[in-house]
């Protein structure tokens, strides 16, 4: 088995790269509380690095939201230069829906994502009604999960509505407990022969959207090559990573520590390359918390 770079900080990968590409949840906080060291690591690599961080979240609200709960959890804006959330791109997918008429969708996920719409020429209304499906996640997503929309879906199923998944993330960890997200729904709409329109990680086009975002930010191309994609979901950041041909540094102290780490919490190199080796997925070096 081929021994796997464990690296102690990202001074170790820092000089290699322009622009971090940075997940927020499992990489940056808990969803209770910023890890330590993390804000020091980000704010280093743009004070005296000189790069450029991008957060990039499967969050499915818009950008100002998820701002404001960062600097709850004590990051501030000198910490990143820009966020990209898949809020974001939902709501331009929405924009596009909605030129020039009211365009309708049903909702499924909880009150608190509803700036999603703020601004847009949408309506929420029943399945019955509705032009599409967009999802947010569970609409109580501290008890529900896929099995409990099962039979939910199959008006919609035979209405043929398309399904805008606004967070690919199947699971993420909010404390110590592990939610469900608008993906793990997804995943079983299509399951059951639904179309579903993925937006986010990792699926492509969300790193097209990032491409134009750096130009808005730095006035600049930067090369994918100078990227660097920090994530801690296999299915999302790092797959991701892989199909963008994006370098990737892996954080196991995530939503995958049990499967990734010995019992101390250390990665642990044999089961990240079997692991990696066993979704086709690479990265180029890991560790169990963003520090410098």
């Amino acid at each position: 088995m081929p021994q796997f770079p464990i690296i102690n900080g990202l001074r170790a990968l820092a000089p290699h790269y322009d622009v971090l590409i940075c997940d927020i949840w499992g990489v940056i906080h808990n969803g209770r509380s910023a890890y330590e060291g993390v804000v020091d690591c980000l704010s280093h690599f743009r004070r005296q690095h000189g790069g450029v961080v991008l957060l990039l979240s499967n969050a499915p609200r818009p950008s100002p939201p998820i701002r404001e709960q960062l600097q709850g959890f004590g990051v501030g804006a000198d910490a990143y230069d820009t966020l990209v959330t898949s809020g974001d791109l939902t709501r331009n997918l929405l924009a596009e829906k909605s030129a020039g008429t009211n365009f309708k969708i049903h909702h499924v996920g909880p009150d608190r994502d509803l700036t999603l719409f703020d601004g847009l020429e949408v309506s929420r209304v029943g399945l019955n009604e509705a032009q599409a499906i967009v999802c947010t996640g569970p609409f109580d997503d501290t008890k529900e999960g896929p099995e409990d929309y099962t039979a939910y879906w199959r008006e919609a199923l035979a209405l043929r509505l398309p399904f805008f998944c606004a967070n690919p993330d199947l699971q993420v960890q909010r404390g110590n407990q592990f939610i469900y997200c608008a993906g793990a729904l997804a995943q079983d709409y299509e399951y059951q022969g639904g179309e579903v329109i993925y937006l986010g990680k990792p699926h492509l086009p969300v790193y097209d959207f990032v491409a134009q975002h750096l130009i808005l930010t730095t006035g600049r191309e930067i090369p994918r090559t100078k990227w660097l994609a920090i994530g801690d979901g296999l299915k999302t950041d790092i797959l991701g990573a892989t199909r963008a041909t994006i370098d990737a540094l892996l954080i196991t102290g995530g939503i995958h520590e049990a499967q990734l780490s010995n019992q101390d919490g250390t990665p642990d190199p044999a089961r990240i390359v079997s692991t990696l080796h066993a979704q086709n997925l690479t990265a180029k070096a890991a560790m169990r918390r963003l520090v410098w």
